[in-house]
């Protein structure tokens, strides 16, 4: 799995003009399923994200995790992390998980960052023609 997560003010994703998903404080999180991941990967990456320690403490310290600030995650699907651009000009996607199986994995990821702690998960809609706004914080992004 490859994610991009972005600390935030605040994050909505729309299709066809209507907000599906919005947050506040917290992550967006774009979410690239390779092939050849697993349940087991997508729980280790939920974990791991709700505990980055990316949100300042009272004295500017980046030292708090999201469930410390009640800070929300959006997730967007977004195969293109998975693009393979060493050869040519055009990237190739097939190292990127069938449609199917990185939708379970999307959903289940999602899921897993519920159980741990974060307060307030929003998602995309997965395969679809989304436009995502975003206000960076920081900005502070991971990848």
């Amino acid at each position: 799995m490859k994610a991009v997560i972005q600390r935030v003010k605040r994050a909505d994703v729309s299709v066809d003009g209507n907000i599906v998903g919005k947050i506040e404080k917290g992550y967006m999180i774009l979410l690239g399923v390779v092939e050849g991941d697993t349940l087991e990967c997508a729980e280790t990456l939920a974990a791991k994200v709700a505990k980055l320690r990316v949100f300042e403490d009272e004295n500017g310290k980046m030292n708090l995790s999201i469930n410390d600030v009640g800070g929300e995650a959006l997730v967007v699907s977004q195969f293109t992390l998975c693009a393979d651009i060493r050869k040519g000009n055009r990237p190739s996607f097939t190292d990127s998980a069938a449609p199917d199986e990185a939708n379970r994995l999307y959903e289940y990821f999602c899921s897993k960052l519920l159980e741990n702690g974060i307060s307030k998960v929003e998602k995309g809609v997965f395969a679809a023609d989304m436009k995502v706004l975003i206000e960076n914080d920081g900005p502070v992004t991971i990848v």
